[in-house]
């Protein structure tokens, strides 16, 4: 909103100033300064709130030391989050790019899905919540949605990376030229694709396409379709993983602005045609857009972490946990790096793997043993103590701050990597 407003001011009557609202990076700027303020303005009276409401958490005995200091803590976070999110996209950001609609549909759909799981679990006592099955179709959904906008709105396309490099070449385009020219003359002619990047491969690009050349000449009918599932599985796997992870004070909220920051770095180069040439990746035209979303992501994510972390004042609920996921597997989507998820949301995948092994490890001991139902299976023949993987190491004594800041680290470490795959093929 204030972008258009700025943009008539400097245009109607020169308001000095004004003109700074085009570029992307100020924007970007006051994106992130505008959703920590939110944060740090309205938590606490969102808290106090929530305590007159009564509105806490149940907590289940899992024997997992300061467990029983956590009831009651305020829940249902996430609406902090996402209001973080949406104010300044709103504010700042281009309303008529299709990137922005699609991540604030995403922001808003997913926040209803956990909102209702919320609302189930805290006023209707239902410690089970939504049922599964019900979330699941919500992001199957979602991921259809996605994926078929992807696939056919005529304003989302790529410049293959072989492109990019022969139009910098024959223009003579160097570091210190006009990046925004650049690449408006380079987004005329753009194509649709299924194409997305991969990591450790020299030329960085893999075509869904091929997966079904096999079919001759019903792949060009039937790719949609693969695409359509490959997005619904990321979406479904990234959203479910983040809120595996939402298991301890300020381990989901942290682990998610490390990423979103990567994320951020990525969808800059990604739109740059000056770096997109030099890594030899895609460019994305209108793709900077997104970097006002990402960087308000990014601050609600700090923004909370100042309540949440250990002894945590406020939970996120279902209705951060499952949003932050679906962002996170959206905004890879969309820049067509979700390739990377596994390595830059490594945390995720690894929450989400230990609950797997688990689960397969006890049904496979309760069938060799031919063990009832009712009888649990012994903890010393189960892969993990407790899954999902942060709890394990609350069983063996290790402090929730210390597993946390170490689970930082890692995560740290994978977005270290993922921003060096571009250079490693």
């Amino acid at each position: 909103m204030l972008y258009y407003l700025f943009n008539w001011l400097d245009k109607a009557f020169d308001f000095p100033g004004a003109g700074v609202f085009q570029y992307i990076s100020f924007r970007a700027a006051m994106s992130v300064i505008t959703s920590l303020i939110i944060m740090l303005i309205l938590g606490k009276p969102f808290i106090k709130w929530l305590k007159k409401k009564q509105i806490g958490e149940t907590v289940r005995n899992l024997g997992l030391e300061g467990q029983k200091e956590k009831e009651g803590t305020p829940t249902m976070g996430g609406l902090l989050i996402l209001a973080a999110i949406i104010i300044p996209t709103l504010l700042f950001a281009k309303l008529d790019n299709i990137y922005v609609l699609i991540m604030l549909g995403t922001t808003v759909w997913l926040g209803l899905i956990g909102f209702l799981d919320d609302y189930i679990k805290v006023f209707k006592k239902h410690k089970e919540g939504l049922r599964g099955k019900y979330k699941v179709i919500g992001q199957v959904v979602l991921g259809l949605v996605v994926g078929l906008l992807i696939m056919y709105h005529p304003d989302i396309t790529i410049k293959e990376s072989s492109s990019v490099e022969s139009y910098v070449a024959s223009h003579n385009i160097n570091i210190e030229d006009n990046f925004e020219r650049a690449k408006n003359e380079m987004s005329q002619d753009p194509v649709k694709s299924t194409k997305t990047t991969i990591p450790f491969v020299k030329n960085h690009e893999l075509d869904y396409a091929k997966i079904i050349t096999w079919m001759g000449d019903w792949a060009n009918n039937w790719v949609w379709l693969v695409y359509v599932l490959i997005v619904i599985l990321v979406v479904t796997a990234t959203s479910n993983g983040a809120n595996l992870t939402d298991g301890i004070d300020g381990l989901a909220t942290g682990t998610s602005a490390i990423v979103g920051s990567t994320f951020a770095i990525l969808a800059w180069v990604s739109g740059n045609i000056i770096f997109a040439n030099y890594l030899n990746i895609m460019f994305l035209p209108n793709i900077g857009e997104l970097a006002i979303f990402i960087t308000a992501f990014v601050g609600a994510t700090l923004g909370f972490l100042w309540y949440n972390t250990h002894p945590a004042e406020i939970f996120m609920g279902d209705t951060g946990s499952l949003t932050i996921g679906g962002i996170i597997a959206v905004f890879a989507l969309l820049i067509r790096k979700e390739l990377l998820i596994p390595i830059v949301c490594g945390i995720f995948l690894i929450e989400s793997l230990s609950v797997i092994i688990q689960t397969s490890g006890c049904k496979i001991y309760r069938r060799r043993h031919k063990l009832p139902a009712s009888v649990a299976v012994p903890v010393e023949k189960r892969p993990f103590l407790m899954t999902p993987l942060h709890h394990h190491y609350q069983k063996k004594g290790i402090p929730e701050e210390k597993i946390v800041t170490r689970f930082y680290l890692v995560g740290i470490i994978l977005a270290i990597i993922s921003i060096v795959t571009f250079k490693l093929r």
